[in-house]
């Protein structure tokens, strides 16, 4: 299975990755829909665009428009149908209707196998390891065997996405010392091949757990460092408080009443 797209006519990823601004999904609609309708891009990749547009009107809520857009779409390429049952899923998962979701997930992962492109798979196992409730073990470890075979940047990047999202299913489910290392995992594919902003997140992730172990010096020493380079950053600073207000007070003597 390949890593990117495998044939000239698709669209890369990393063309769609510039192309979003998930901050503003307005904007996004409008870059996406400027694009499938942009002739110097080949057919198939203008499909592809266009399931970019009905991701973004989901994102504002828009779901009718969404899948209007993705009827429209006329392809026999797997890529396209694989993109097209991401973001029908992704629509569903959006209303809370993850019962009609999951099938479409599954559905999007047998396409993009068949297309041969492990980006889309890993994007349709990972959806599903988030929505299919009491499966979210099996589905992570699968994405895991996927990506153990991945080795361009942008694919391996899903490492980050699915150590972080098992490890917090973890977490929730009473199992923080089995969410550590894929705590640490999601950080150590987010410092090879991921962006910033993950690495931030991550190393958040592994201070909350630690935290939830009990090992609040290491917690707060990982959060007091975070709060160096974001000192805005609310999340960081209600661990601080939590983690400071567990600690005895070195001296009191000062404090007003």
């Amino acid at each position: 299975m390949t890593d990117a797209s495998t044939q000239a006519k698709t669209i890369d990823q990393t063309v769609l990755d510039k192309l979003w601004n998930f901050a503003d999904p307005q904007l996004s609609a409008e870059r996406f829909r400027d694009g499938k309708d942009d002739a110097s891009y080949s057919e198939e990749a203008r499909a592809e665009l266009a399931t970019q547009l009905a991701r973004a009107l989901g994102l504002q809520g828009r779901f009718d428009d969404g899948d209007a857009v993705l009827d429209a779409i006329q392809s026999d390429s797997h890529v396209v149908a694989a993109r097209i049952a991401l973001e029908r899923g992704r629509l569903r998962n959006a209303e809370k209707k993850p019962d009609e979701a999951v099938p479409l997930f599954t559905k999007a992962a047998r396409e993009a196998a068949s297309g041969d492109v492990s980006f889309l798979v890993l994007d349709a196992l990972h959806m599903l390891a988030i929505t299919d409730t009491g499966h979210e073990e099996e589905w992570s470890e699968e994405g895991l065997a996927v990506l153990d075979k991945a080795t361009q940047p942008r694919t391996r990047r899903w490492g980050v996405a699915l150590h972080n999202n098992l490890a917090w299913h973890l977490h929730d489910t009473g199992r923080p010392d089995e969410a550590l290392p894929h705590f640490e995992q999601a950080l150590e594919f987010a410092r090879t091949v991921g962006t910033s902003d993950q690495r931030f997140l991550a190393r958040w992730a592994i201070a909350r757990c630690l935290r939830t172990l009990g090992r609040n010096d290491e917690a707060l020493a990982l959060q007091q460092s975070l709060a160096e380079k974001r000192p805005d950053d609310r999340y960081v600073a209600a661990e601080i408080a939590v983690l400071t207000a567990e600690r005895p007070s070195e001296d009191t003597s000062t404090i007003e009443a």
